[in-house]
């Protein structure tokens, strides 16, 4: 039997002005989904410089790290997630999708019409709760 493995990773809740960031995932089985940007913090990493790495390697964009706003547990099928998120802003306009196949700016009412990741999910409906 395989090992359950366990990921723990950061997610980048990017805002700018009342719209929110969101990437669509290019890759493995979860392509064409959506996700909030970041990755897996590396051995040593602080979540915030975790996050700030995956973003400029992601994004070639730099962003700070405003606030903690929550931490998903989530069970895929194949490994145990958990994802600290942090809303975030941009520190400079230039963003690049270097690993994403598409990004779109959201109103807090189109939060719910993604097909988000399921862990995702409770993040979106976290965050249009907090920006009626």
């Amino acid at each position: 039997m395989e090992e359950y493995k366990t990921i723990e990773v950061v997610a980048a809740v990017i805002r700018k002005d009342d719209k929110i960031f969101a990437t669509q995932r290019g890759y493995g089985e979860w392509k064409d989904w959506w996700e909030f940007p970041g990755g897996k913090i590396e051995l040593g990493e602080t979540p915030e410089d975790a996050l700030k790495r995956e973003i400029r390697e992601e994004l070639s964009t730099e962003i700070n790290v405003d606030e903690f706003l929550c931490t998903v547990v989530y069970d895929y099928p194949t490994f145990h997630l958990t994802m600290h998120c942090y809303i975030c802003s941009l520190l400079t306009d230039a963003l690049h999708l270097n690993e994403h196949e598409a990004a779109r700016w959201l109103k807090s009412e189109e939060l719910d019409s993604m097909k988000w990741l399921p862990a995702d999910v409770k993040v979106a409906k976290l965050l249009k709760s907090r920006i009626q």
